[in-house]
């Protein structure tokens, strides 16, 4: 029988929300307090869900030390303490967090996890949440993490 497994991380980043393509006042307009020219943080919470079936000897869905160490290579070490203006990532996109949301499925979905990823979701606020299913990386993404 399958079951889901979901883990969450906490790592901390700034970003700007401003777009090259509108004008200073559409994207005051748009992005509010957060087009701040200084830009502004978030301590975002990220929860990895990935699903299979127990281990018939342990009884684990998949080695829990494996999911946090390519976790912590592949996103909290790429976006803890950043400022996501400033990364490759968002060269062509605003960071906003649902590009944010997409790049990470897009790392997860291409790393060796110990289980089926199932999809990732990211807490901005507590108001605000952005959820990224696996299947979401057939074709939609708006660009390629390297």
């Amino acid at each position: 029988m399958k079951v889901h497994l979901t883990r969450r991380y906490l790592f901390s980043a700034s970003h700007r929300l401003h777009s090259d393509m509108l004008s200073p006042a559409a994207n005051r307009e748009t992005y509010g307090k957060c087009n701040n020219p200084h830009g502004h943080g978030h301590n975002y919470f990220l929860e990895v869900t990935v699903s299979g079936t127990p281990h018939a000897q342990t009884g684990m869905l998949c080695d829990l030390g494996a999911l946090d160490t390519i976790v912590r290579s592949q996103v909290l070490e790429r976006y803890d303490h950043v400022n996501l203006n400033e990364m490759q990532d968002f060269a062509a996109t605003v960071p906003t967090t649902e590009n944010l949301t997409l790049a990470i499925q897009q790392l997860l979905s291409r790393a060796a996890l110990p289980a089926h990823l199932e999809g990732i979701r990211i807490e901005e606020t507590g108001n605000n949440s952005f959820e990224a299913p696996s299947d979401v990386m057939g074709g939609n993404a708006p660009r390629s993490v390297q």
